[in-house]
């Protein structure tokens, strides 16, 4: 029976975060929090998943962009989302150039910029992958 040890990293411009490795799954679910910055020439949110190998390098499992323009230009728009109700502000399109499974919507929710994120892992037989992200601004 196949069995992997997979983790992703995220990166964004210099920047990387990592997940926790988790052993012996293949239908991984990870819960967890990574940070990054954005700067302010920045380009796509790039995630790989690999897979943890002991005795030689680790594996690339796929990878996906995630174009952080909508997102960004939605939050900067409606400024302060604590001041706002629950509602949709911005969209990413499915399309045929990027790995979205599906329109990606960005939403004002609790008071926070989020976004929900479901992504067909490339260069990959098969995977997907489900993440969620938060705009927080640092002033």
């Amino acid at each position: 029976m196949l069995t992997s040890d997979p983790y992703v990293v995220l990166s964004l411009g210099e920047q990387k975060a990592q997940t926790t490795v988790k052993a012996s799954d293949l239908n991984p679910v990870w819960n967890e929090v990574l940070n990054l910055s954005v700067p302010r020439n920045y380009g796509p949110l790039k995630l790989e998943v690999y897979d943890h190998d002991t005795f030689s390098a680790d594996d690339i499992m796929g990878e996906a962009e995630i174009d952080l323009k909508p997102m960004i230009t939605a939050a900067m728009a409606f400024g302060d989302p604590s001041r706002h109700a629950d509602m949709q502000i911005g969209r990413w399109f499915m399309t045929r150039d990027n790995c979205l499974l599906s329109d990606s919507i960005v939403n004002i929710s609790s008071g926070k910029v989020k976004q929900e994120v479901y992504l067909k892992l490339q260069n990959v037989e098969s995977g997907e992958m489900e993440l969620e992200l938060e705009w927080a601004r640092l002033d």
